[in-house]
């Protein structure tokens, strides 16, 4: 996969200014001292090495081979959470692209076979060997459906359910399903569903990832579906950006639509075919998944050439976070009677990162951990009764740093106050 090595994007490594634009929350949205640090990494590490400037000096120097990845480097390719805060930064300033650098850096460690890290190495043997990323039996992977509940054989939308609602929080993908019986969507779910790919890709087992894209993508067109559903954030972020980036291809030119449930139930609600139930007293602070919002932007490749002053042609397309899904959740939330909306200090492309991203919480769990409890204490300090997010990563980070800090804060997934205001229970975590 020439278009994703490390070389196309020697550009971006030598033109690095070192502003620091992807470390900071811009002048202009930040709201003090305390939450204005966007990079996870350099938040935790306070050094540049451990920052998107760091890296992309790093990457520069392997180019320019004067340095190779040592055990040190590795570790500082991998204790980032790929979340793109940086490239968002990045891209109000100099329009270079570090995400990709990030992302190349590891496809190379991986090629070198200096990596990945030990932990993602058995991640990536576990997706191999079972289809998931827990290694467990493929069998028990339709065991959340509850009773009652029979999903069509085929249909126009496949519900993607992702190995951590198949596995893990089963609420979330049970929350989903009787939303779409009780709204009476048709739906299926594809058969042998197997592990979208995410954790392949953010490793740098680019290789690994492509022959599973193509997989799924078969296994999808099989079932005669047109739009792929998911309720998880980096199921969404894979099979809306990351396939179409291994396969070199626009998201337009996919055989298929990736939609988020937000997406779907925003849609509706702008129709007035969706109408709660309520009330539900509580304060909640949004927080957006980085897979979900900053990078879930259309993917379209770029095949051309710089002239002076690094002009491009034909002109490059840039995703700059800014066109995320944002909005729908927020409508969601506040049509149910009685939620409050709290807005967090870095929020929408400046949120921070719930510290699970980019194989973090699999190799640095102390690091994902530091970096959940940093958006916690956001939003305790925004004076909210909840944390709400869409995506069972960001849900799995935040329960973890309230059982380990002792705070009563709750937790949510956004499909379990939909499910709670539609039908006026809650599906139970």
């Amino acid at each position: 996969m020439d278009h994703l090595r490390l070389e196309r994007f020697r550009w971006d490594a030598e033109n690095c200014c070192g502003c620091k634009g992807c470390i900071w929350v811009d002048p202009i949205y930040v709201q003090g001292k305390d939450y204005s640090i966007r990079c996870p990494s350099l938040q935790r590490f306070k050094f540049d090495s451990y920052s998107a400037l760091g890296r992309l000096k790093l990457a520069l120097a392997i180019l320019n081979g004067s340095m190779k990845i040592t055990e040190k480097a590795l570790d500082i390719i991998y204790q980032c959470n790929l979340c793109g805060a940086c490239d968002t930064g990045c891209k109000r300033n100099l329009d270079l692209d570090p995400l990709m650098v990030l992302e190349a850096l590891r496809i190379r460690a991986v090629a070198q076979g200096a990596g990945p890290p030990p932990a993602l190495a058995q991640l990536i043997r576990r997706v191999r060997d079972t289809g998931n990323r827990f290694g467990l039996k493929r069998a028990k992977s339709a065991a959340w459906i509850p009773e009652g509940i029979k999903p069509s054989n085929r249909a126009k939308i496949a519900y993607f359910v992702g190995c951590n609602a198949s596995y893990k929080n089963n609420s979330i993908a049970q929350a989903t399903v009787k939303i779409l019986e009780h709204l009476g969507i048709e739906y299926a779910l594809m058969e042998e569903e197997s592990c979208c790919g995410h954790p392949l890709f953010v490793s740098g087992a680019a290789s690994e990832a492509l022959a599973l894209a193509k997989t799924n993508i078969e296994m999808l067109s099989d079932a005669g579906a047109s739009i792929v559903l998911t309720s998880c954030a980096e199921c969404y972020k894979t099979w809306k950006v990351d396939y179409p980036k291994l396969l070199d291809k626009p998201t337009s030119d996919m055989p298929y639509k990736a939609v988020h449930l937000v997406e779907l139930l925003a849609g509706l609600l702008a129709k007035g075919g969706l109408r709660f139930r309520g009330p539900i007293e509580m304060k909640v602070a949004y927080h957006d998944p980085c897979c979900l919002g900053r990078l879930s932007e259309d993917w379209t490749p770029w095949h051309g050439s710089r002239g002076p002053n690094g002009l491009t042609q034909p002109p490059k397309p840039y995703r700059r976070g800014t066109n995320g899904i944002y909005q729908q959740p927020r409508q969601l939330i506040s049509a149910i009677e009685g939620l409050e909306l709290i807005d967090l200090p870095r929020t929408r492309e400046n949120a921070l990162c719930c510290g699970a991203g980019g194989g973090v919480l699999d190799v640095y769990p102390e690091f994902a951990a530091f970096t959940a409890q940093d958006r916690l204490q956001e939003v305790i300090d925004s004076g909210a009764q909840a944390v709400v997010s869409a995506c069972p990563y960001c849900l799995d980070s935040f329960q973890v740093a309230i059982q380990s800090t002792g705070h009563l804060l709750k937790a949510y997934d956004i499909s379990h106050l939909v499910s709670l205001a539609l039908l006026g229970h809650e599906v139970a975590q």
